[in-house]
């Protein structure tokens, strides 16, 4: 019987996407990036991201070598820009910026930018699911792509869509203190994207 699924990539790109994007770790941010939305309005914030991100990680999961390539843009690149943009997400959860009324320009919609990219499809997730499809060998391989990455953002979607019920239990206190802790560890991760972008620039170079 023919192999439908390479179980091995399948298995490999779930974890390696799963831990990148972080799905528990989505929840502190979502609700600092949604603090003024309604519990609906949340809820279709929830479909906006998963489905921006799903977007950007597939587009760049069957095209992404060759964008890069068109435009002359190197990995390293694409990981210091991202890192910049996370950082300067996380200054605003961390002063509170976020939760003044008026902050956001009209016509923004968080979950869009900077929820769907880059938070969930950031620079991480995009170069990993560019790496999972070199190891691609035939239509097995494919699906197992494709299983993965539907996979991940259904438990991303999931993760966001319960974030009201944390919300109830922590209370407002509780969740201005999570999201002052979020934008600290965000602005940790930003910092070391962009380090590790510095330091493949010069191994490109020397």
């Amino acid at each position: 019987m023919t192999e439908i699924v390479d179980v091995g990539l399948l298995s490999t790109t779930f974890l390696t996407l799963f831990v990148i994007m972080d799905p528990p770790g989505t929840v502190p941010v979502f609700l600092a990036l949604t603090s003024t939305m309604t519990a609906r309005q949340r809820r279709v914030a929830a479909r906006q991201a998963t489905a921006v991100a799903f977007g950007v990680i597939l587009a760049f999961t069957l095209f992404g070598q060759y964008i890069l390539d068109f435009l002359h843009i190197s990995v390293p690149a694409l990981q210091l820009s991202g890192g910049l943009l996370l950082l300067l997400v996380a200054m605003e959860l961390l002063t509170g910026k976020q939760e003044e009324p008026g902050s956001s320009p009209n016509g923004v919609n968080v979950a869009l930018v900077p929820l769907g990219t880059p938070l969930l499809a950031g620079p991480g997730a995009i170069v990993a699911a560019m790496l999972a499809v070199q190891d691609v060998e035939g239509p097995p391989g494919w699906v197992a792509i494709g299983v993965a990455l539907v996979g991940v953002h259904l438990v991303l979607w999931a993760a966001m869509r319960f974030a009201g019920v944390i919300h109830r239990v922590l209370g407002d206190g509780g969740t201005t203190l999570v999201t002052r802790i979020a934008g600290l560890l965000l602005a940790a991760i930003a910092v070391q994207l962009m380090a590790d972008a510095v330091f493949a620039f010069v191994d490109m170079h020397y």
